[in-house]
């Protein structure tokens, strides 16, 4: 049955109308594969010399069981963010007489192959053999590596409990920067109580069977979930909640494109993904203090003039890009409206424009590095404003991926959108700043690069209306490609 599930699966994937560019992605992925992979064995294999020499008076095999404790929060934190419960399409599955316990079983049993559990077992299988061949009690050796590999699978179980809700995401997050920051400051180490536990499992191996129980009950919890909601009824029925009514009255007076932004507005107040994409927004704030903090960029004010973009551009990025996928669950119904593709585009277009406006005023903290550093991010949200929005509605017409707007996004979901012309239409968007800037920096002053970069956005809305014009071209033309698009089911 197993053998007719994975046959299934590849016939899914060899039948898609995006064949080619999901197995582009696939072959990009099997490479950053092989090269982390590589990374791992490289430094399993030298990892007991190495922390033998960097750490002499301590024994190579306790510096690693005092700080696997971080290991598991930070690779649990990882699989939060990207790793992804496999799916199956199970509505034909229902009318067969396959039992549903072997449906629930195959998944399961496929998120074993994760590379998020192969990459650790590169690293823990050749630091054990060197751990051998320094002399460590073979079975004391045996026993501590089953425990590593039952933690790693207890995480890949536990990160689809924690994907149900954000709580206990908050929860992990939450305890790890505690920690961090108690040891920090020497008021309570974690690492010396879990050394006790970790250390253990090789000097005794009966507590692997701690571990062990955990894995166990985690894949347990996770099988009778799934067997629970096994059901068409459980995956098209919807919980009754509050909805939260919002009036938007003041949108109003903004004439036509006023019932899209309430559109827009409603759907990122309600739904997960967009949620989602507003706080990543937010985080771009930050992204300013990775450059402005260390003086090595002060003599590299290009790569000062990339931080300022996306300071100001978090949600211009992460929104636009998504246009008009934003929409994809009722598009077919949209574009059957008499509604003017301007309007539409126009509505996005303000959306963006807002959100870099209050980027910008949030972005005043910054001053504090000085009035030269919050002029370079004036100058990129006029950069954003007026050029990179257009160029990122621009893209957006080459983005035909269907999106469903309560689920949270993951690293390397929807690979169906991945087009070579999409890789190159982010060229400007993240080069276009830098060179703007530097050339006349280089040629003039630093100010001359500043001026120069803010009048590029200053041009952008010059041209409004042939960049409007070009971009609502494309999206007709693209109309029906789109819709047949997002009426495809991956």
């Amino acid at each position: 049955m197993y053998r007719t599930f994975i046959s299934l699966k590849w016939k899914e994937f060899r039948r898609s109308s995006y064949f080619e560019a999901a197995l582009a992605i696939k072959i990009l992925m099997i490479l950053g594969i092989i090269y982390f992979g590589g990374i791992a064995i490289f430094f399993g294999a030298i990892g007991y010399k190495l922390l033998q020499k960097l750490i002499p008076e301590v024994d190579p095999l306790l510096t690693v069981n005092q700080f696997l404790i971080y290991w598991i929060l930070f690779d649990l934190g990882l699989r939060y963010f990207i790793q992804q419960m496999p799916v199956m399409n199970i509505k034909p599955l229902m009318i067969i007489p396959i039992k549903r316990q072997k449906v629930v079983k195959f998944l399961l049993l496929k998120t074993s192959t994760s590379f998020f559990n192969i990459l650790p077992l590169l690293f823990f299988i050749p630091f054990s053999i060197a751990l051998l061949v320094e002399g460590y009690h073979p079975l004391y050796v045996l026993g501590w590596f089953a425990g590593i590999v039952s933690l790693i699978f207890m995480n890949n179980y536990v990160v689809y409990l924690i994907n149900k809700t954000n709580l206990y995401f908050a929860i992990i997050v939450g305890g790890a920067i505690i920690m961090l920051a108690l040891q920090n400051y020497a008021i309570f180490d974690i690492t010396e109580y879990a050394y006790i536990f970790f250390h253990g499992m090789y000097t005794k191996p009966v507590w692997v069977f701690i571990p062990l129980s955990l894995c166990v009950l985690a894949y347990y919890a996770n099988y009778k979930y799934y067997l629970n909601h096994f059901y068409i009824d459980g995956a098209v029925s919807k919980k009754e909640e509050k909805v939260r009514a919002l009036d938007l009255k003041f949108i109003d007076h903004l004439g036509k494109v006023a019932p899209f932004l309430k559109n827009d507005i409603k759907m990122i107040v309600r739904n997960a993904r967009p949620k989602q994409v507003l706080l990543m927004s937010f985080l771009f704030l930050f992204y300013g203090l990775i450059f402005y903090t260390q003086e090595v960029y002060r003599d590299m004010p290009a790569f000062l003039a990339f931080a300022s973009m996306f300071v100001t551009g978090g949600f211009l990025l992460s929104f636009g890009q998504l246009v008009p996928s934003w929409d994809s669950e009722y598009y077919k119904l949209m574009m059957s409206q008499n509604i003017p593709y301007r309007e539409y585009l126009t509505s996005k277009l303000a959306l963006m424009v807002f959100a870099t406006v209050v980027s910008t005023v949030l972005s005043l903290p910054y001053l504090y590095f000085g009035w030269d550093i919050y002029k370079m991010i004036l100058a990129g949200a006029s950069f954003n404003i007026g050029l990179n929005s257009f160029i990122t509605l621009y893209g957006g017409a080459l983005n035909r991926v269907p999106m469903e707007l309560n689920v949270k996004a993951k690293a390397f979901q929807n690979t169906n959108g991945f087009n070579l012309t999409q890789m190159l239409i982010s060229i400007p968007k993240i080069a276009g700043p830098m060179i703007i800037f530097y050339i006349p920096y280089k040629l003039i002053s630093f100010d001359a690069g500043i001026i120069i970069l803010a009048l590029s956005g200053i041009i952008g809305l010059i041209f409004y209306n042939p960049f409007l014009n070009l971009i609502e071209r494309i999206y007709q033309n693209q109309k029906y490609k789109t819709i047949a698009a997002f009426a495809e089911k991956k």
